[in-house]
């Protein structure tokens, strides 16, 4: 079973918009996820804090910005 994580800050309609993809479609796929905001750590800032949304499958980087629906839907399938 995969586990998403959607890294995102406060105040990011882009996260907002990651979240509502991800929430819907891990929903229809039965597939756990959560969010991660990246201001609360010092290191998740560095890493992804230019970039946020970004999207991990399996604390794997699959994406960031958008969730490209088709992607991720196979990605979560195999």
């Amino acid at each position: 079973m995969h586990q998403v994580t959607v890294m995102t800050r406060e105040g990011c309609h882009a996260c907002e918009d990651a979240i509502s993809d991800v929430r819907r479609i891990c929903a229809e796929l039965e597939v756990a996820w959560s969010a991660s905001d990246v201001d609360a750590d010092p290191e998740l800032r560095g890493e992804y804090g230019d970039r946020v949304p970004v999207i991990l499958i399996d604390g794997v980087e699959h994406g960031f910005w958008r969730v490209e629906e088709e992607r991720f839907r196979r990605a979560l399938s195999g």
